[in-house]
């Protein structure tokens, strides 16, 4: 079978980490263990196994950054005050000496929060947000194409170790919303995802990364509640649903499968391992 993309076929080389998260700091330490050079801008200087440039891309850069192959930018949308992506992103693409042969920009599937429905949105859909937030996330995808011309991620909510917002939900009796349309990501096949994006020839532009199966929260919830031996958690009242379905169909065909399909090989194995 012929591979369209090229996986494999590409070498990161030297990888700067914008941004130091948790899903930064499992990439970094992923290409680190394969032999890359992995450097990361981080605001605190802290020491590990990452060589770290203690910066704060909230402000202009002061000094140049070293010229690098692939860049991975994985900062979240600014939860308060103004958008962190235009001084970020514009401070990026003048330190940097060089553009790099690949950048890949984080996003979310948060782009379509306007656009609530059960038609599965794809990647030629048009971004339509009803938030602050979500338009910053618009504007940082646009910049990052537009200055480096970054391939873009989309994740959906993202869960795996340390990732139990749900789990604990349920633990706690929180009502839920359980008729809201969701989709999610496990963290691991993130991480392959953007390792593959690293790695392949030709990556797409624009990628969705969800899991094989979109579902209702109410689904989500009472099959955690029942691994747990649990109650499921009450519904919300009023509740309100929306939320979106998302067309999972070219990350499954780019990364192959998943090594957790649905929800429910993710969260059993986080509740087996409690």
């Amino acid at each position: 079978m012929t591979d369209p993309w090229g996986l494999g076929t590409r070498a990161p080389g030297s990888v700067l980490l914008v941004g130091y998260g948790k899903l930064g700091a499992r990439l970094g330490e992923r290409l680190l263990a394969q032999g890359a050079a992995v450097t990361a801008i981080r605001r605190s200087a802290e020491t590990g196994p990452i060589a770290t440039i203690q910066v704060d891309l909230r402000h202009p850069l002061e000094r140049p950054l070293p010229a690098v192959d692939s860049v991975v930018i994985t900062l979240p949308p600014s939860t308060e005050g103004p958008s962190v992506y235009p001084t970020a992103l514009y401070g990026l693409a003048e330190a940097l000496p060089s553009l790099p042969s690949r950048v890949v920009f984080v996003s979310s599937t948060r782009v379509f929060e306007g656009r609530p429905g059960e038609r599965p949105l794809t990647e030629r859909d048009a971004p339509e947000v009803s938030s602050e937030r979500g338009g910053d996330l618009v504007e940082g995808e646009q910049l990052a194409m537009e200055l480096l011309g970054a391939r873009i991620v989309r994740p959906a909510g993202i869960y795996g170790p340390g990732r139990d917002f749900l789990i604990r939900r349920v633990r706690e009796g929180a009502p839920v919303d359980h008729t809201r349309r969701t989709n999610r990501i496990h963290e691991t096949d993130l991480v392959r995802l953007l390792e593959a994006m690293l790695r392949a020839d030709s990556a797409p532009p624009v990628i969705h990364a969800v899991d094989r199966e979109p579902v209702l929260l109410g689904e989500v919830v009472t099959h955690i509640a029942s691994r747990l031996g649990a109650e499921p958690p009450p519904h919300l009242d009023p509740e309100v649903g929306g939320g979106t379905v998302l067309d999972g169909s070219l990350l499954h065909e780019f990364l192959g499968d998943l090594e957790y399909p649905t929800f429910r090989a993710g969260y059993d194995e986080m509740i087996a391992a409690l």
